[in-house]
């Protein structure tokens, strides 16, 4: 049973920058700056001639718990109010549309006043929303949040296909402000010290997804909707996962892992913007949701779950959903970024909101850590984020106890002097900040059990 409960309390923001994630140099990645004092860069002020994008209040967010018979209708209401951002920005930017802000953000506010009510008529007093719901209806035009991740240095202009990059191997003028030089980032990562006895590790061998499996669905965030994340995703695992997936089915499919692990593992494919296109140019999801270009096969997945600090690990319940990163990051702030882009060879130095240029022989990483922490009731909760937490100096928070930490690796080919871009939702501008990773355990006891062993018990299994 699915049991939709929340805590009320923030982290601060100081303690959302993830330290092994900020420091670089060039002044090119994340808020190093928050830390000397300085203004973050999603609040520096506007550059000229700059895009814009379309920032609204994250309402899944602001959920504390929902009804039960009610999660079905809440989940449908929510899909709408990102439809209707989405539609928005399209209406604002896309050459032709003769978008006019003043009245399209006027009927953007009129219609998430009207989903809004009908949402938190259904969520129910105790759903955390406030009694006066028109501050949450009204959106802006922000341009200050794109000042380094502008659109037009990620994606393609939205008239047409991709143009690939002015000259192979030309460096971070051709690509844009959006990719940074990993030979010039400082190292900022140390190795993980373990100072428990639970230093082993599980490996699902899952493939690369080479069987294709692609749709712009999320059965965690927007179960029972069709193109509810706007843009595609890769998976791994579980040969059926899409919006419509019910537990029973999954438990029922077959899987690319080959150790019978029936999980289901997703993340936003990642785009080549060489001049050719996909099938998808026109469809939801893909060019309709202003993601073009080529998907990249991966050309590594690596799958693994430890013990962050050694600490002895419990089981995951069967169909426990986790996810990492924010998909809205890039108007949300980076509160809930998990995700790092490196190079092979170079992967003590990671950065968050820039995309890697890599030397010649290397591939490009994305790195996924999920949370370590279940509260050791619920497999989802309202906002979907917390029923699980990330463990801090060793430590769960209280009542929540130690579970597998599962982290993505995934790397890809990318020609050199190419630009690439993550998928995302049309006005999260593609930025890597935006990166995330979705799970649901599908793992029989049995296996489960394995994971457990083999982390607890110092071996290396998979």
């Amino acid at each position: 049973m699915r049991i939709h409960k929340r805590g009320t309390s923030r982290r601060k923001l100081a303690a959302l920058l993830l330290a092994g994630v900020l420091a670089v140099s060039g002044g090119s990645v994340l808020a190093a700056a928050a830390f000397a004092g300085q203004s973050p860069w999603w609040s520096q002020p506007a550059a000229a001639e700059q895009l814009g994008t379309v920032a609204c209040g994250d309402i899944g967010a602001s959920l504390a718990s929902v009804p039960e018979a009610a999660q079905a209708d809440i989940d449908l209401d929510l899909a709408d109010l990102d439809a209707q951002v989405a539609d928005a920005y399209r209406s604002l930017w896309e050459p032709g549309s003769g978008g006019d802000e003043q009245r399209v953000m006027s009927e953007l506010g009129k219609k998430r006043s009207a989903s809004l009510r009908k949402l938190a008529a259904s969520a129910g007093p105790d759903s955390g929303l406030p009694a006066d719901l028109s501050g949450m209806a009204n959106c802006s035009i922000r341009r200050d949040l794109v000042v380094d991740a502008s659109a037009r240095d990620y994606a393609p202009d939205a008239a047409g296909p991709a143009a690939p990059s002015k000259a192979p191997n030309s460096g971070p003028v051709a690509l844009g402000r959006g990719f940074v030089a990993i030979t010039s980032v400082a190292p900022n990562v140390a190795r993980p010290t373990r100072t428990g006895p639970a230093t082993g590790t599980f490996t699902s061998r899952c493939g690369r997804n080479e069987n294709g499996h692609l749709n712009p669905d999320n059965v965690i965030v927007a179960p029972g909707v069709s193109n509810g994340a706007h843009h595609m995703h890769d998976y791994v695992g579980n040969l059926i996962t899409d919006a419509f997936s019910t537990n029973g089915g999954l438990a029922g499919a077959g899987t690319t892992c080959t150790n019978g692990d029936q999980s289901a593992y997703y993340w936003p494919v990642l785009r080549v913007l060489d001049g050719t296109v996909e099938s998808d140019l026109k469809a939801p999801g893909g060019g309709r949701d202003h993601n073009k270009g080529r998907i990249l096969q991966p050309a590594e997945v690596g799958i693994t779950y430890s013990s962050t600090d050694g600490d002895a690990v419990h089981a995951m319940p069967r169909f426990l959903r986790i996810v990492t990163g924010d998909a809205k990051a890039l108007t949300n702030g980076p509160a809930n970024a998990h995700a790092s882009w490196s190079c092979t060879g170079f992967e003590d130095r990671q950065l968050a909101d820039k995309y890697p240029i890599c030397p010649a022989g290397t591939r490009v990483v994305r790195i996924l850590k999920f949370p370590d922490c279940w509260d050791g009731r619920n497999i989802d909760s309202a906002n979907h984020r917390t029923h699980t937490a990330f463990s801090k100096a060793g430590a769960c928070p209280k009542n929540f106890r130690v579970i597998p930490q599962l982290v993505e690796r995934v790397a890809y080919d990318v020609p050199s002097g190419v630009r690439f871009a993550v998928d995302s939702f049309p006005e999260q501008l593609h930025n890597p900040i935006t990166d995330h990773g979705d799970f649901v355990n599908v793992m029989t006891r049995d296996l489960m059990d394995q994971v457990v062993s083999c982390i607890n018990g110092g071996r290396r299994c998979g």
